[in-house]
């Protein structure tokens, strides 16, 4: 092609040319230099722009060991969008990562349309699901539930854009939820085949969707055609093309598009990858080279019922034909791929939930894969929203992201008598931030056949990050369908649970996933140390540990090209937060 194109893995300047006029290589070799420095003394950066900054990690106190700045942070800062082992999670996050959620005016108090707290037999749900929907109806807007506990009766729905659900603290405001989603909607059989409850990990009790793409959804579910869950409809047939997109590399902020006539900067668009015959695309996302390319992927028909690959992803800037996105490319776009920008249902963006707990009935838990659906909090076809100081205890299933993008969960702890996934993230889900969360020690012991993961990532979801978290229990499940590019970093972890994920999803791990400065309590390696599992892959800063109990081997044969740095070392690891220090580069 006229343009040079080869196909080749992508070494020059991590910056080159891309057009993004938001970080430049000066600002961040500099930023570099101060977060280095800040990394070894174990002082705080000064914020250039506080709004966006991200809230200091703790100090190392004066008896701590002095900190190490590992090479692969010196490399990453030469070329933070092409690394090799550590993706770009810089963006990661609603609004690009940004530290403070909207406020919006308070246009509803549940007590005005029926809300009851505290009498434990008023069924609150429809008066909450009313001043929701009136919020909708006046555009957006918060909805205040007061302290109290408020029973319901049936799951809360917010499937309008910029509304705003707010409680009065989590150890405040309560909502005690009677009733499970196989009671609420009906049974829900996986499209995979089998007797298995797809409420094992999909839906909640308070339910973020859009409501058209809710509607379709459980039309389907009662129907008993079991959907695709995503963007682009329950048979991936509700999407048409925008334009087709030339060739870029992985890292660039601008493509170049056949006809920019129908993008708008702020809209939201769908980057559509479609595989070829000999699944280039997989291999891709799994770092290429000799080991993915003699991987056998016909066989795994779970894994390819996920692509095409669909990215969703806003238009910052259009000039001519050269397209600008709030994020740089998570992969390179070849034209075997038929790449190209698309639309997609329409999507709920700007809603979030603060200040509450959501309380199930207390019932034991199900046999693994038979969930009921005493399901927490979750975000479907959701791009911009958020959740932040919330609470969810007794449930199946805790937080989750399905086809979810940029949302942030902040602030939020799983308790109670133990769950299947307390953190779920899957079908296509990316550019997430999970932050400060907590995984609490189960109440109760786990009934026979019962399952525990922890915190889950599948279905080739990519460019999420979990930060700054206490696992008290579970593990990092990294569930088949060859998630990449995803980061876990600072976290404390007893690491009692263990992975799931059908044969047919094909690999645990794709490229560039990076585990950074994590604790592991009890000293079991499984999932935590993953240079012998994961392609192009970097552990940093992990303490010593060994294998025992459920024990995997590597998906693709060779050099996995995986590096270790600072293993055996407890928070020593300068900088201390990858994400966070990705964050400090941008300003």
């Amino acid at each position: 092609m006229s343009n040079g194109y080869t196909g080749k893995a992508h070494t020059g300047n991590a910056h080159s040319g891309n057009g993004h006029s938001g970080i430049t290589r000066r600002s961040l070799l500099g930023g570099a230099t101060a977060v280095a420095a800040v990394a070894v003394t174990g002082g705080t950066a000064t914020a250039a722009t506080p709004s966006a900054s991200p809230t200091p990690s703790a100090s190392p106190s004066p008896s701590a060991p002095q900190g190490q700045v590992p090479a692969l942070w010196r490399e990453f800062t030469r070329t933070p969008f092409t690394h090799p082992q550590i993706p770009y999670v810089g963006r990661s996050g609603r609004g690009g990562g940004a530290k403070r959620f909207p406020r919006r005016p308070v246009v509803a108090d549940v007590r005005d349309y029926g809300a009851v707290a505290d009498d434990g037999t008023t069924d609150c749900a429809p008066a909450i699901n009313r001043a929701i929907a009136a919020a909708g109806r006046a555009g957006g807007g918060t909805v205040l539930i007061p302290p109290g506990t408020f029973r319901i009766d049936d799951l809360i729905r917010v499937g309008h854009s910029n509304v705003v659900l707010r409680g009065a603290g989590s150890d405040r405001t309560k909502l005690y939820a009677t009733k499970n989603l196989t009671e609420l909607i009906g049974v829900y059989g996986s499209r995979y085949g089998g007797d298995k409850s797809s409420w094992s990990w999909a839906g909640g009790l308070i339910w973020f969707c859009p409501t058209d793409r809710f509607t379709t959804l459980t039309t389907a579910i009662k129907a008993k055609a079991w959907p695709f869950e995503g963007w682009t409809g329950n048979k991936r047939d509700e999407w048409r093309t925008l334009t087709t997109v030339e060739p870029a590399r992985q890292g660039s902020w601008t493509v170049t598009v056949a006809d920019a006539s129908a993008l708008k900067p702020g809209s939201l668009v769908l980057l559509r990858l479609a595989d070829d015959t000999g699944h280039t695309l997989l291999e891709h996302m799994a770092g290429g080279g000799p080991g993915p390319e003699a991987y056998y992927w016909d066989d795994k028909t779970k894994l390819t019922s996920y692509v095409p690959y669909e990215w969703p992803v806003r238009i910052a800037h259009v000039r001519g034909r050269e397209v600008t996105l709030e994020r740089p490319l998570p992969l390179d776009v070849r034209p075997e791929w038929d790449p190209r920008l698309t639309t997609h249902v329409p999507e709920l963006t700007g809603s979030g939930v603060e200040g509450l707990t959501l309380e199930a009935v207390e019932t034991p838990q199900s046999p693994h894969l038979l969930d009921k659906g005493y399901n927490g909090v979750v975000f479907q076809c959701a791009y911009d929203c958020w959740a932040d100081d919330i609470v969810v205890r007794h449930v199946d299933n805790g937080f989750g992201l399905v086809a979810a993008s940029a949302c942030t969960l902040r602030r939020t702890t799983v308790a109670g008598r133990g769950s299947h996934h307390p953190y779920f993230c899957r079908e296509g889900s990316h550019d997430n931030l999970i932050e400060d969360f907590t995984i609490e020690q189960r109440t109760v012991p786990a009934p026979a056949g019962t399952q525990l993961h922890g915190i889950n990532v599948e279905g080739l979801s990519s460019s999420n990050v979990w930060s700054r978290g206490e696992m008290q229990m579970g593990t990092f499940d990294s569930h088949r369908g060859m998630p990449f590019a995803n980061v876990r970093t600072d976290i404390t972890v007893n690491n009692n649970g263990r992975h799931g994920g059908d044969a047919s999803a094909g690999p645990l791990f794709g490229a560039r996933f990076t585990h950074w400065n994590i604790r592991v309590t009890n000293a079991r390696a499984g999932l935590m140390k993953i240079d012998g599992l994961a392609p192009y892959s970097a552990t940093v800063g992990v303490n010593e540990v060994t294998e025992f109990d459920q024990t995997d081997v590597p998906d693709f044969t060779g050099d996995l090209h995986a590096r270790v740095e600072l293993y055996g070392t407890t928070d020593v690891v300068r900088p201390r937060n990858l994400y966070e220090a990705q964050r400090e580069l941008e300003r």
